[in-house]
């Protein structure tokens, strides 16, 4: 038909108008766009790269590498310090100190993560220790300072300022300037407080146990409770620290009563007391006035009081309360306020500031730095003597307590006052350089040991010496507690061959009861001596242990049974515990078992309880065990008091 045309329905109707994209110029101002926006993209990442390099990987390094180098120099400032050499201390220490404030300048760099969530936490975390360092270093110093000046005089090396002169003018010299450096301790405290303060804000629990197997978060732990402890330590420390000066004899000589208590016949507070003797100390220079057997002192005394039970119980005919069975109480303290009493009656009373008590343990310890003595014509050795597979040295003073004679022998047990004398002579005789360090170290590992323990007239100076675990105390503890306690009411020395060990073993109930298992096993491999009264010389060491012996637990303790005591077991309070009282027999050639069972006063809070065990003083190398639901957890010889974590 005309005027109409064919519609084809496939065809696509023709565009009157034309896209952009369809048009050459605006597709290359497309890709134009895009490049443009991909540069801004690169720019972007390529800033926040560069910031990154700039602000945290390139001071992240530097910081690596500078703590790195502040490790090593610290490894090698403690190699000056076991070198013992206190000039090389103070210049490692510098340099420790110069290395560790380049360390926090690098640190300082990483600034701007403080201001990231997450990494802030270790960035400020890493500011406190190295403040505490800065301060830890800052106190190291001061100290080194004080001491460098009696280097000589402790035994160190170095230049000391007293050098020359005998061994005793130069400790009096020392003795004299003392007052001088003693303050310092107040500036040495006060720098471990500030480091003590920025470490205790380290949280451990920023460290999960999957980073580098807990360890990290166990280092930062025990880390807080070390610091926490020796800023404790220091503080009560401090009044022994300031008044040392003063009970050295400066400027007023101090007397002191020396008892000799021998463990070897084990009692409560180390050892029956045996001798004693009288010294002054003027500038530090040690006299002693007299020694002698502690049965001339104890004659003396006309008026006694009858024997405490135990004694009339279980000590034959011994019906007075004597000078030499006054350390009853396992407190030192309290043992020594007894003796005081009964001292003061005494016809050959001699007033002194203070007590000092030492047992065989300490002279060995002393006579293995300083060598053989001679005492009256005769050699006395640290070697082994078969006949007791000990000390010669013991052997022999034990041979002068223990021989049997027809008549009384005045000067029986005074020889410890003459061996004291002379090891005392042969230190002040030795090179300061060559023993006096090492014999210094030694009686400060005696008193950690309780080997030898002090009580002081002078309150401030008592405190100190509590402070450093020198006064022989039953203490308070938040936790569980033990503390065997025995005395050997037989005569002789069996504790010499006798060796013990302990087991404990917990058990924790569906209720959290804990019921506690004490197993106290004995064994003496040794033939019986000739003990018999009659016979003329006749040397009597080795004899039944008549053990009479209390265990220390916390208070409100339960006992649910026992086994090895011949008398029934008896349970009361004492020094804030719960005591378990009985009695045994060991005999030579023989083996003897003590077994406790009781209940602890509190139920289970945690996967770990805290157990303080307070060592008997005088006693040496008994091996504990722990186990917990019959699986073996610890094992430890016990020379010092403990304190274990025991998992529950």
């Amino acid at each position: 038909m005309d005027g109409f045309s064919k519609i084809e329905l496939n065809q696509a109707p023709a565009s009157t108008n034309s896209t952009p994209d369809s048009h050459p110029a605006t597709t290359k101002e497309k890709k134009s766009r895009v490049k443009l926006k991909s540069r801004k993209v690169y720019a972007v990442v390529g800033v926040i790269f560069v910031l990154l390099l700039v602000l945290i990987i390139i001071p992240s390094i530097l910081f690596a590498i500078s703590a790195k180098k502040t490790y090593a120099q610290a490894k090698i400032t403690m190699d000056a310090v076991k070198a013992q050499d206190i000039t090389l201390i103070g210049k490692e220490l510098k340099n420790t100190k110069d290395s560790l404030e380049d360390t926090q300048t690098k640190l300082n760099l990483l600034m701007v993560m403080r201001f990231i969530p997450g990494p802030n936490i270790y960035y400020n975390d890493a500011q406190h220790g190295v403040k505490a360092g800065l301060h830890a270093m800052d106190a190291a110093d001061t100290f080194v300072t004080s001491v460098e000046p009696y280097a000589d005089v402790l035994g160190l090396k170095g230049q000391g300022t007293f050098e020359g002169g005998s061994a005793e003018q130069r400790i009096e010299t020392a003795v004299k300037t003392m007052d001088k450096v003693t303050p310092k301790i107040d500036d040495i405290a006060a720098d471990l407080k500030l480091a003590d303060a920025e470490i205790q804000q380290i949280n451990p629990d920023h460290y999960p146990s999957f980073i580098a197997g807990g360890k990290i978060k166990d280092n930062v732990t025990k880390l807080k409770q070390t610091s926490s402890d020796g800023v404790t330590f220091i503080d009560e420390a401090k009044p022994l620290i300031k008044v040392l000066p003063d009970l050295l004899g400066q400027p007023d000589e101090k007397k002191y009563l020396l008892i000799f208590q021998n463990d070897k016949e084990l009692r409560p507070t180390g050892g029956f007391i045996t001798a004693y003797a009288i010294f002054n100390v003027n500038k530090g220079v040690i006299k002693v006035e007299k020694s002698d057997d502690i049965y001339v002192l104890d004659n003396s005394i006309t008026k006694k009081d009858k024997a405490p039970e135990p004694i009339l119980k279980y000590l034959a005919n011994v019906p007075q309360f004597n000078l030499r069975d006054s350390n009853m109480d396992p407190d030192f303290q309290t043992s020594m306020e007894t003796f005081r009493e009964i001292y003061d009656r005494a016809g050959q009373k001699v007033d002194v500031d203070g007590i000092i008590a030492i047992d065989t343990n300490a002279l060995v310890a002393a006579m293995t730095v300083l060598g053989d003595i001679e005492v009256n014509g005769k050699k006395f050795t640290t070697q082994i003597d078969p006949e007791c597979n000990c000390p010669q040295v013991i052997y022999e003073l034990e041979k002068e307590a223990g021989t049997r004679t027809q008549y009384i022998r005045t000067d029986r047990k005074s020889i410890i006052g003459d061996m004291m004398l002379a090891i005392m002579n042969k230190a002040f005789q030795s090179s300061p350089s060559q023993y006096w360090g090492p014999l210094m170290q030694t009686m400060f590992g005696q008193i950690a040991e309780k080997h030898v323990l002090f009580s002081l007239d002078n309150k401030d100076a008592q405190k100190g010496l509590s402070a450093v675990n020198a006064a022989g105390e039953i203490k308070p503890f938040d936790g569980d507690y033990f503390h065997l306690n025995e005395a050997n009411f037989g005569g002789a020395k069996s504790n010499l061959f006798t060796d013990q060990g302990v087991d404990m073993e917990y058990s924790v109930g569906k209720d959290g009861t804990i019921t506690k298992t004490v197993t106290v096993s004995y064994k003496n491999p040794y033939k019986p001596s000739n003990c018999n009264l009659e016979k003329e010389n006749a040397l009597c060491l080795n004899a039944p242990w008549r053990d009479w012996f209390r265990v220390y637990v916390p208070k409100g303790s339960k006992l649910v049974d026992s086994s090895g005591s011949e008398v029934k077991m008896s349970t009361y309070e004492e020094h804030g515990k719960t005591v378990f009282e009985g009695f045994l027999t060991i005999r030579p050639l023989g083996i003897g078992k003590l077994k406790l069972v009781y209940t602890l006063p509190f139920k289970v809070k945690g996967d770990e309880l805290p157990l303080m065990i307070q060592k008997q003083p005088g006693t040496a190398n008994d091996e504990y065990r722990i186990k917990v639901n019959g699986r073996d957890q610890d094992k430890f010889m016990l020379n010092t008091d403990k304190i274990v974590n025991v998992k529950l």
